[in-house]
């Protein structure tokens, strides 16, 4: 079965069957003849990824010019100084809004093809686009980690906001400016904790609404597969230890709990509700099995990215191990 490796018949708690020599091959897999060019469109995007977080995580804001700024605010050297620190991050900031305009599109155009067969079908006809997806997956939570910890991208935006029109003439303004079309699609990005989630759950949403001969259960299904074969996947010792490269099984649990996000977002009850396709017990579970301070940051995302988390209808014995 080309790169699929062996993976006995699984069945959870909650009556979804995985099929037989069904795995999820994130190292190797390759594009299909008729993947090719959407594959090739996709891997420009995602070449960016990195290069992207590696800018977020360095992003250091300009916290001292901007409080030295609002101290001395009839001070017009200070305003300067600050204004001209702030220019080159919110120039950054537009970068990266602009990178998720960029997924948006991709994101349509994976799905199009992977809700277009049966889940397992598509998984497994489509691995490489399937891996790409779960690459873009893992950039969301990341990004998003990265973002909610850094408490400067808010302020530095805001101080841009207020000063724009203060500083229309100071020399160098309008070579540092942004739109005000663009500014004020900015702020609404980065006024949510996890922009790229919300970026992704829209474009989900946005992708259902305009598909709707598409039965909603084929993009649904699309993410619950995905969260149950990767847990299955770090639940089965043998298969683990194919994986090539150690960092694989954080990044199979990372595109676990993104697709349960994903699923939760999109589904009218949710991934928590007791019937859901996902065993979202045995997936909290195996978080919380692995080494300690690994995986808080994706506890984190599903006690507080999530809708239905805390719906009455969540049994209280997974309301207990998110909670723990």
């Amino acid at each position: 079965m080309g790169n699929l490796l062996q993976l006995l018949r699984k069945e959870d708690s909650n009556n979804f069957k995985l099929p037989d020599n069904v795995f999820l091959d994130f190292e190797n897999a390759l594009p299909v003849p008729s993947d090719q060019d959407l594959y090739d469109t996709v891997e420009k995007a995602l070449d960016k990824s990195t290069g992207i977080l590696e800018g977020l995580r360095a992003y250091t804001g300009a916290t001292e010019p901007i409080r030295e700024a609002i101290k001395n605010n009839d001070c017009e050297k200070s305003q300067v100084t600050a204004w001209k620190a702030v220019c080159p991050l919110v120039n950054a900031l537009n970068t990266y809004y602009q990178y998720s305009i960029e997924l948006d599109k991709q994101v349509v155009e994976l799905l199009t093809v992977l809700c277009s067969e049966p889940p397992m079908e598509s998984l497994e006809n489509h691995q490489a686009l399937a891996k790409q997806f779960a690459l873009i997956l893992d950039f969301v939570l990341a990004f998003d980690d990265l973002k909610m910890t850094n408490p400067s991208i808010q302020n530095d935006f805001s101080f841009y906001r207020r000063m724009r029109n203060r500083v229309k003439a100071y020399s160098e303004a309008e070579e540092h400016e942004v739109s005000n079309e663009v500014a004020n699609r900015m702020s609404m990005f980065y006024a949510y904790p996890t922009p790229m989630l919300k970026m992704l759950s829209n474009s989900v949403t946005t992708f259902v609404q305009k598909n709707q001969a598409l039965p909603l259960e084929n993009t649904t299904d699309i993410f619950s597969t995905m969260a149950n074969l990767c847990r299955c996947m770090i639940e089965d010792p043998q298969i683990v230890a194919r994986f090539q490269q150690k960092e694989t099984v954080l990044f199979v649990l990372r595109v676990m709990v993104g697709a349960i996000i994903l699923y939760d977002h999109v589904h009218p009850v949710g991934a928590f509700y007791r019937k859901s396709n996902i065993d979202i017990k045995s997936s909290i579970k195996l978080l919380k099995d692995q080494p300690p301070n690994t995986v808080e940051t994706l506890m984190n995302a599903l006690r507080y990215s999530t809708v239905h988390a805390n719906d009455e209808e969540t049994p209280s014995v997974v309301k207990k191990l998110l909670a723990e």
